[in-house]
């Protein structure tokens, strides 16, 4: 998913809409010209491996799938590592984009590197797409609850969405459904935090990056594990609270975030883990705090970073104009760590 003609499309749409805010400004007519223009020359990946009559994902790859939900035509991308046996259930990890961007920008391993961890791990992972008011899908959001954009003014049925697609996928692929995950960047983490409240019995374990609990209301039946990574000097989404001054254009389309600490309060006190946090990472530039015993073993850590702003830890490409990703460490290897070390779920 990483193809040149993928990258000049990606680093073209972050010069225009600084992917991974939720950028929802007003166009200007050179500005859609320059859209019409990218969207021209997009050519759709081949569903390969593909069995035209069931549906199936037989083999390893790339696939391009779309379904219809709540009158919308939804999309979204699925990377099926080499390792994939249809006799040995895969975990799955549903990665959101942030919003302003698109599931080709998430896919992009220069700017996230989690189709090339999914090889390493072993994992199949999905990216699928926000809703945009463009046909290409991209400068999308997610409606996360008090954020983000048109995803939000329209109350879109994302979690139905998110719903049907886990349907969808458990028809296609052999996933080992005790093992589901989700991640997300700054509008996409808000996203993840907001299936953990409202689909809690399918996703074992949240990795939320750069964006907070801005759910509206929570009340899971069933106890999540949250990674939150975050960097101290975030610029968009304020560590501290609030959307900071590089965050958007128009701040009628985002809210006043909610801060760090509130978020991982909020998880420690569902979850009901100790107070105290126990230090498991401490190096230059970076620190890791774990919260546990938890109940049924749904941990919550918090790993922050003292630089990087508002990206992704470990990521390869800086977006013009923005601060380079902290490399202290990789939210990839964060995130499948903490993934990989959480017990099995009580029944």
């Amino acid at each position: 998913m990483s193809s040149p003609i993928l990258r000049a499309l990606s680093l073209a749409l972050a010069a225009l809409a600084g992917l991974g805010t939720a950028a929802c400004a007003r166009e200007g007519p050179l500005r859609e010209r320059l859209k019409e223009r990218i969207e021209a020359r997009r050519t759709p990946a081949p569903a390969e491996g593909a069995d035209a009559a069931a549906g199936r994902l037989t083999a390893p790859g790339d696939y391009r799938l779309s379904l219809e939900h709540d009158g919308l035509t939804r999309r979204y991308l699925v990377h099926v590592p080499r390792s994939y046996r249809a006799d040995r259930p895969a975990p799955l990890v549903v990665a959101f984009h942030g919003g302003g961007g698109g599931m080709e920008h998430m896919a992009d391993d220069a700017n996230y590197g989690l189709v090339s961890k999914s090889e390493r791990a072993g994992f199949v992972v999905v990216f699928p797409n926000g809703v945009s008011r463009l046909p290409s899908g991209m400068l999308a959001t997610w409606n996360a609850g008090a954020c983000c954009g048109s995803a939000r003014d329209r109350n879109v049925d994302d979690v139905g969405f998110v719903r049907k697609m886990l349907a969808d996928l458990a028809t296609r692929l052999a996933v080992d459904p005790a093992r589901v995950y989700a991640t997300g960047m700054s509008n996409g983490a808000m996203m993840a935090y907001r299936l953990a409240c409202e689909l809690p019995a399918s996703f074992r374990a949240i990795a939320a990056v750069a964006g907070t609990d801005n759910t509206l209301a929570c009340t899971p039946a069933t106890r999540v594990a949250v990674l939150h990574v975050h960097a101290r000097n975030d610029t968009h989404v304020l560590f501290g609270g609030g959307a900071g001054q590089d965050a958007f254009r128009d701040r009628s389309q985002v809210t006043d975030f909610t801060s760090v600490p509130e978020t991982v309060a909020r998880w420690t006190k569902r979850n009901a883990c100790a107070v105290s946090p126990e230090r498991v990472l401490d190096v230059p530039g970076a620190t890791c705090e774990r919260y546990r015993p938890c109940a049924d073993g749904a941990e919550v850590q918090l790993c922050v970073t003292e630089t990087g702003g508002h990206s992704w830890p470990g990521a390869e490409r800086v977006r013009r104009g923005k601060e380079s990703p902290s490399q202290a460490i990789s939210a990839n290897d964060a995130m499948w760590a903490f993934f990989e070390s959480l017990p099995p779920r009580g029944p």
